[in-house]
């Protein structure tokens, strides 16, 4: 079979433009200069505006680096084109168990890519096929930054509301995160952004998505994972306020 090398220049730019606006999104998240960038990086200033603006390459290497200044992982995409993301067993152990304690009125689409106002690929969206109700769902078995997660998450539900396929639907959030030390810290470090973030009750969530109950709202539910095997929490871990209901 003969490759189209037209089609491959073609991509190889379109892929240095998303690095590119990629690398720029996580700098301004992180509030950081392209110079400060560029000093922890080892690179010029010039160097990093190249790579944002798509008109240089960035080799591995520089990725890592980039990538150990703004604290995010490089990931991996394999063919075929509409294949997933690569995932750590972790992720993969924690979306099976999802999928399989889901009532059968739930649609599944892993792996969703959304364009406006973000480029991204939302994990897992659920879709109601009783009621109007589309869940942009993301795991999570790490969490570094959780302003990060919390912004990155509205967004990429509210580019899922803007898929044609999705109008008149509405669009919700669910965060699935794994029981870890380092995950409940987060958690009680953050305590009010996330409250306000994900207001409902992982009970409630945890109702919607294995009973009859409507989508009550966004929310964050807990996984356990044990020898490879997930298994989805009620309620959150002891000692953690976010998505626990109140009393009365």
């Amino acid at each position: 079979m003969e490759i189209n090398l037209r089609e491959i220049r073609a991509t190889r730019r379109k892929v240095r433009r998303d690095i590119g606006d990629q690398l720029r999104t996580f700098r301004l998240d992180a509030g950081l200069s392209q110079a400060a960038v560029a000093r922890a990086a080892g690179v010029s200033t010039g160097h990093v505006c190249d790579l944002e603006s798509g008109t240089a390459e960035a080799s591995l290497e520089m990725l890592l680096r980039l990538g150990a200044v703004l604290g995010v992982d490089p990931s991996v995409k394999l063919f075929p084109n509409a294949g997933p993301l690569v995932r750590d067993r972790h992720q993969v152990a924690m979306t099976e168990a999802l999928i399989k304690a889901l009532s059968p009125r739930w649609s599944v689409s892993p792996e969703v890519a959304v364009y406006r106002p973000v480029h991204g690929v939302i994990d897992v969206v659920l879709q109601d096929r009783s009621g109007p109700a589309s869940v942009a769902t993301e795991l999570q078995s790490q969490l570094r930054r959780v302003e990060q997660q919390v912004r990155w998450h509205h967004a990429k539900a509210d580019a899922l509301a803007e898929l044609p396929e999705q109008r008149g639907r509405r669009s919700g959030r669910l965060l699935i995160v794994r029981n870890t030390l380092a995950i409940r810290e987060a958690f009680r470090s953050a305590s009010g952004l996330l409250s306000a973030a994900y207001p409902v009750s992982a009970s409630a969530a945890v109702a919607a998505l294995t009973g009859d109950a409507a989508w009550p709202g966004s929310a964050v539910v807990w996984m356990n994972l044990e020898r490879g095997v997930a298994t989805l929490l009620e309620h959150p871990p002891r000692g953690v306020a976010v998505g626990r209901a109140r009393a009365g």
